[in-house]
């Protein structure tokens, strides 16, 4: 029976595993992250452990996982350790990241969490807790009061649910404390990431305590970020295989593709690891980077999804493989490309021909279901924001419309995974669905009632439906 990973093992794992270059238990955690998935472990995860490793100082992670305890269970045997295996072709790449230093379970015992963020050792607070993690309402940014969870946070606000309560509860420890500010970092793909995590933070403090939310607004940071790289769901398959690659069973592995890719406002309120010296981008301004990125990688991915899904595939490859389906994602990118402005260093056609590689990367074995959930979330940022930009330049968005098209005859089907699942379902079962999904408030606003959009979203689902 194979031992699992722990730093015990690390010696006995083959040469050309890469190892941390530092004793993780001599460094100490100036992190908290909020959702500890495997799309952290696979990114910032890994510029910190490239930091601490040059030298950086204490800036390993605590990970807080909101809602289970599997991450913690996957990773407490094996001190915190995992593998990123990067997968390209027919290559593979071990490396062991000593980053994290544990994780909290908020509803195993909220209080740890609230303390942790409180902690003085605590400079930086990331989050990579999904679109929907944000308690926000898509179309508009701003916090919905209504959201079960920020009406629970209220209620309760020394055992919150969402991400937005237990920040504001550690943050209000810390200004009565006189502990000084925090970065709060979103990772996540959001527009204006940023701006919105500010908002819903200062929002909810506000209906609490008025001094608190100034003192957030006047001291903290909320620095705007986009992250890319594409790490697929790991397998019981991929856990065998990297076992009988390494000789250690690893529970918390995850894998991604060669590209990653951090842009950061450089706005910090106490400090940060030197991320630029191990390839993130610290700038002015993410957000041409944030558009291209939103709408060309990540609109493509969501058109994949529901076309492919619409055929019965079930990776990205495969989609791509689709004539039909790789003809409409070269179009959408093209879309994207037209709104996006000049972005430092990117040239359009070039990064649409680098995205298209990256899809037809078979190793990763994307599925497109993972891609597919939570599309109340993702459109309005991933595709509807073109098809208004365009609009606005006299231009039509055929491509982009057939992905919103694609979505609501995904409503219909069986992998309608989101937080608006039962009004989404009611949608796609109703007589006219393009009609009933476009007054979704949550997700189109008033843009559903206007003639000029739902002209174009009947022209698309009539291609669809022929």
């Amino acid at each position: 029976m194979t031992s699992r990973l722990s730093l015990a093992a690390l010696a006995t794992l083959p040469a050309a595993v890469r190892r941390p270059g530092y004793d993780p238990g001599t460094i100490g955690v100036g992190i908290v992250h909020l959702g500890i998935g495997a799309f952290h472990r696979a990114h910032q995860a890994v510029y910190a452990d490239d930091a601490i490793a040059a030298g950086a100082g204490d800036w390993r992670i605590l990970g807080v996982s909101l809602r289970s305890a599997g991450v913690r269970d996957q990773l407490a045997p094996q001190d915190g350790l995992f593998t990123l295996v990067v997968r390209d072709g027919d290559r593979t790449a071990d490396r062991i990241v000593g980053s994290v230093a544990g994780v909290l379970v908020a509803p195993e015992d909220p209080e740890s969490v609230i303390a942790a963020i409180a902690a003085p050792a605590t400079r930086i607070v990331g989050l990579t807790i999904t679109e929907k993690g944000y308690c926000h309402d898509p179309a508009s940014g701003e916090l919905n009061r209504d959201h079960p969870d920020i009406v629970h946070d209220l209620a309760h606000p020394d055992r919150p649910r969402s991400a937005i309560g237990f920040i504001v509860a550690g943050l209000a420890r810390r200004f009565a404390a006189g502990t000084g500010p925090l970065t709060l970092m979103s990772c996540d793909n959001l527009p204006h990431n940023g701006a919105v995590l500010r908002g819903a933070v200062t929002a909810l403090a506000a209906l609490t305590d008025p001094a608190l939310a100034d003192w957030i607004a006047g001291t903290c940071a909320f620095p705007a970020t986009m992250v890319d790289r594409i790490v697929p769901a790991t397998t019981d398959a991929d856990i065998a295989a990297l076992a009988d690659r390494i000789g250690a069973d690893d529970r918390a592995m995850v894998k991604a593709e060669p590209f990653t890719q951090w842009v950061i406002e450089d706005a910090f309120a106490a400090g940060r690891p030197p991320y630029e010296a191990h390839g993130a981008q610290l700038v002015g301004d993410v957000r041409p980077f944030e558009f291209a990125k939103l709408r060309m990688l990540n609109g493509a991915h969501s058109t994949l999804a529901y076309l492919g899904l619409a055929k019965g595939l079930a990776f990205v490859h495969e989609a791509m493989a689709d004539p039909a389906i790789r003809a409409t994602v070269e179009a959408q990118m093209a879309e994207a490309a037209a709104t996006v402005g000049d972005v430092p260093g990117l040239d359009p056609v070039a990064y649409a021909a680098a995205l298209r590689e990256r899809f037809d990367n078979s190793a990763l074995q994307h599925r497109l279901a993972q891609i597919a959930m939570d599309g109340s979330q993702k459109l309005p940022q991933r595709l509807i924001g073109t098809i208004v930009d365009r609009h606005g330049a006299d231009q039509p968005s055929p491509a982009c419309a057939l992905g919103v098209a694609a979505w609501i005859a995904h409503l219909s089907g069986p992998f309608v995974n989101d937080p608006l699942a039962d009004q989404l379902r009611s949608a796609g079962t109703n007589a006219d669905p393009v009609a009933a999904a476009l007054a979704i408030q949550p997700v189109f606003g008033t843009l559903g009632s206007e003639a000029w959009f739902a002209d174009q979203v009947r022209a698309a689902w009539a291609t669809l439906h022929p």
